[in-house]
């Protein structure tokens, strides 16, 4: 009789042990793969992105500055955004500017020299190591009660 009830008692104690050994979290290594990169290619996402001197703030200040409203856009009313595109250079040089989408009316024009004439950026960072990254900025234009 005694070992009727001892029995069914080992196995629970067995039991409940190997259930919590379950629940226990195992730490695993797995190797990280990096994709290989061609040092020439600008990467799209950086661990580190790449950043104006002063950040955005100061970003949007140097364009509210520098750029001015094409007189042909303000006499066609013309707003919208243009979408330009650059590279910052692993010494945080801007290069390879284009317009990804414009508006006319001179607006991407103006929106490529302003881009241009932008003092060097903080480069981006892959690795601890300084990287090319490509950069899109999205530039605004609005005409005011005054300009219209």
């Amino acid at each position: 009789m005694k070992l009727r009830i001892a029995l069914p008692l080992l196995f629970l104690v067995l039991c409940t042990g190997i259930c919590a050994q379950n629940d226990a979290v195992i730490d695993v290594a797995v190797p990280v793969v990096e994709e290989a990169h061609d040092p020439n290619e600008p990467l799209t996402i950086a661990e580190v992105m790449p950043e104006y001197p002063g950040g955005k703030d100061a970003l949007f200040a140097y364009i509210g500055t520098n750029l001015k409203y094409p007189q042909q856009a303000v006499e066609e009313g013309i707003e919208g955004v243009v979408f330009v595109s650059f590279v910052v250079e692993v010494d945080g040089k801007i290069s390879g500017v284009s317009v990804l989408r414009g508006i006319g009316g001179g607006c991407n024009e103006e929106a490529l020299r302003v881009v241009r004439s932008m003092p060097n950026w903080t480069p981006g960072m892959q690795a601890g190591k300084p990287v090319r990254v490509k950069y899109n900025l999205p530039i605004r234009y609005k005409l005011t009660g005054d300009k219209k």
